[in-house]
């Protein structure tokens, strides 16, 4: 954003400003929202996170009437009108500083209904999504999507591509990519090397293989990244593994020599919500230039993972009277600013406070892909659930075919839908090759040939049982591991 710009944003959005209200007249009544905090709120559809923090619409007829002023809001709006202060907040201080103005000057003169329009529109494709996204906010991309349905969500969402690589590249068209996540409750090495084994006899983990460790310590996260990285090496695979420890603690790790691939790092879309996570900008910019230093990437040098999800900051009552999808929406700011491999939402993880059930999560789950795609940030998602939430296998189903559809990045394989560490639903090793086989969709290219070489997948994309020659080659490893 061009100095004066940001000098004028700083202003209108610091403490003590005067905010603008809107209104709207809907049947006879007019409803007034005191500021853009209540419009976008009261504006959301229905989810339990926004009534527990006393933020959603009453009533269905108060949330069209906000819909309706929503849509006659001018897109530039949200550059001048910020939700949460630019003095005290490090996320307002990264978006309005790296807004470029460039980029949104061919849609400065829409309204936020008319933004909804264009991006429906056929002339709309892959390379004019790719050269707004700089010049979005994720205020403008959370508020366009409060006026789209679920299929607006997917067929956006579908036209928008970003591509990233490490030893994979991920989000080519055509493609869907699977993290494999081997975790156990004690992190016993045997099982994961296991569970690794199995997920790859299914084609998983071409994203990434991707441990939550049970305990979060430097000897622990070098034990498994030495495991992973070895069979990568003895199997030739062209994958990346990451240990989903604390950045610090893997920055740690990283002064140790271990095979560092990629940092993860929960992230938020506030300072205080990242202060909860005990992370700062400085901190993950550290940990990047650590990662950088390494030259561990073949095609790529994407060497970062965040992991999002609606609630976070509710939860830790950091979200400044936002509602929860729009401060989700600002944490994929923070993950465009680092250049990360790969992003996912957990989306039915924190439970059900916050996406009371299926039809909530749903919801989530394609808001979420769509606003971090629209932004620029190469997004996939943790179709799950908690056990007492009002959902179950079928919905995630439903979620991950809409998703598919939408093109997503990639999504999360766990050994039979069920974490046995984490305790939560996901989708199986199966679920996925099933979504493959239906789309005809491949895995990325690169771990694609590899299966092939291993005579794990056909020239049609299928996955045969395995011959015993491929598995004497994964079960020999396993041996040695």
């Amino acid at each position: 954003m061009p100095r004066a710009s940001s000098k004028i944003a700083r202003r209108i959005g610091g403490k003590g400003a005067a905010l603008a209200s809107y209104s709207h007249t809907f049947q006879s009544e007019r409803h007034v929202f005191p500021d853009l905090r209540a419009l976008l709120a009261e504006a959301s559809p229905r989810r339990s996170g926004d009534e527990l923090a006393g933020l959603a619409a009453p009533s269905q007829v108060r949330r069209v009437a906000a819909r309706m002023a929503l849509a006659d809001l001018p897109l530039k709006t949200f550059l001048t009108e910020l939700l949460i202060p630019y003095e005290s907040d490090e996320v307002t201080r990264l978006i309005v500083d790296s807004h470029d103005a460039a980029a949104f000057a061919p849609l400065a003169a829409m309204t936020v209904g008319g933004f909804r329009d264009f991006l429906l529109d056929d002339a709309a494709d892959s390379a004019t999504l790719a050269r707004i996204a700089p010049g979005l906010t994720p205020e403008m991309a959370a508020a366009v999507s409060k006026l789209m349905t679920n299929g607006d969500l997917v067929a956006v969402a579908a036209k928008a591509r970003v591509v990233t690589a490490f030893r994979t590249t991920i989000g080519l068209e055509g493609r869907l990519a699977s993290r494999l996540q081997p975790n156990h409750p004690t992190d016993d090495i045997a099982a994961i090397a296991a569970a690794t084994l199995d997920g790859l006899a299914f084609g998983m983990g071409d994203a990434v293989i991707g441990v939550n460790p049970a305990t979060d310590n430097i000897e622990t996260t070098v034990r498994i990244l030495d495991m992973i990285d070895g069979l990568r090496q003895r199997l030739h695979m062209p994958a990346q593994s990451c240990v989903l420890s604390h950045v610090t603690t893997t920055i740690a790790a990283i002064e140790k020599g271990a095979p560092v691939d990629l940092v993860f790092q929960s992230i938020a879309g506030t300072q205080a919500a990242n202060a909860g996570f005990g992370v700062t900008l400085a901190l993950l910019r550290e940990a990047r230039e650590a990662a950088l230093s390494l030259k561990r990437g073949t095609i790529g040098a994407n060497v970062m993972y965040f992991e999002t999800g609606q609630g976070a900051a509710l939860s830790a009552d950091a979200h400044h009277g936002v509602d929860q999808q729009t401060v989700e929406a600002r944490a994929y700011a923070v993950a465009r600013a680092f250049s990360p491999l790969l992003v996912n939402t957990v989306v039915g993880f924190i439970g059900p406070e916050y996406l009371y059930d299926a039809k909530e999560i749903t919801r989530a789950g394609l808001e979420d892909h769509f606003c971090a795609k629209l932004l620029g940030a190469p997004m996939g998602v943790d179709v799950c659930y908690t056990n007492h939430a009002e959902a179950d296998q079928d919905d995630m189903d439903g979620l991950a075919l809409l998703l598919a559809n939408a093109g997503v990045n990639f999504l999360i394989a766990v050994p039979g839908a069920d974490d046995i560490m984490l305790n939560y639903q996901s989708l199986s090793h199966h679920d996925i090759l099933r979504l493959r086989h239906l789309l005809k969709l491949r895995p990325a290219p690169e771990f694609e040939a590899w299966l092939q070489d291993m005579a794990l997948m056909d020239d049609a994309g299928r996955i045969p049982a395995p011959p015993w020659s491929a598995l004497r080659n994964l079960l020999s490893v396993e041996r040695d591991a």
